[in-house]
């Protein structure tokens, strides 16, 4: 599938309520355990995604449509949700990631963006130059990656509880990098 900026934005516009439908009212158990060490729990998940959508996304996308190449993008600081979502509880995070998910996709539609658009590049401090669909296609995988993730946390909670059901349970096996 190549990239197409509509069925982008139907997969983005989607997560927030997969988020919530999966997560809000839940015990703690749930949404507090992790994968043990330096792993990221649901709710920290949530957190990293509300600091992406006011840092990441659409100010890297108006970055290159405005500045192109001739300013790098700021840094991104992936761990800035532990101590941006201190205090908060997992749905008043949920109901934040929403609304500024909600204003993400307004601020992306209005960009009107053509196929010309999407070949505009910037720079990244690791990566160097990238194009502004490389940017759009990899905030959809982004979000994709963090629902499986969920997914996998939560799954690894009943990990011992499940007998020898485990060897058909390929999410209680699979590891992958955080964040």
């Amino acid at each position: 599938m190549t990239y197409d900026i509509d069925q982008a934005i139907s997969i983005l516009s989607r997560t927030p309520a997969v988020l919530t439908a999966l997560l809000e009212g839940l015990p703690d158990a749930w949404s507090a355990g992790n994968e043990g060490g330096d792993t990221w729990s649901p709710y920290d998940v949530v957190g990293h995604l509300i600091h992406g959508e006011r840092a990441d996304w659409i100010p890297r996308a108006k970055r290159i449509l405005v500045d192109g190449e001739s300013r790098t993008f700021d840094p991104f600081d992936r761990l800035a949700q532990f101590e941006e979502s201190r205090g908060k509880t997992l749905d008043q995070l949920l109901a934040e990631f929403d609304a500024l998910r909600r204003q993400s996709i307004d601020e992306l539609r209005g960009m009107n963006l053509k196929s010309r658009d999407l070949e505009k590049t910037g720079i990244h401090p690791a990566f160097g130059r990238v194009t502004l669909q490389q940017l759009l296609a990899t905030w959809v995988v982004h979000d994709l990656d963090h629902l499986a993730q969920i997914s996998r946390v939560m799954a690894k909670q009943y990990a011992g509880e499940v007998g020898p059901w485990s060897q058909y349970l390929s999410i209680l096996r699979d590891r992958t990098e955080e964040g």
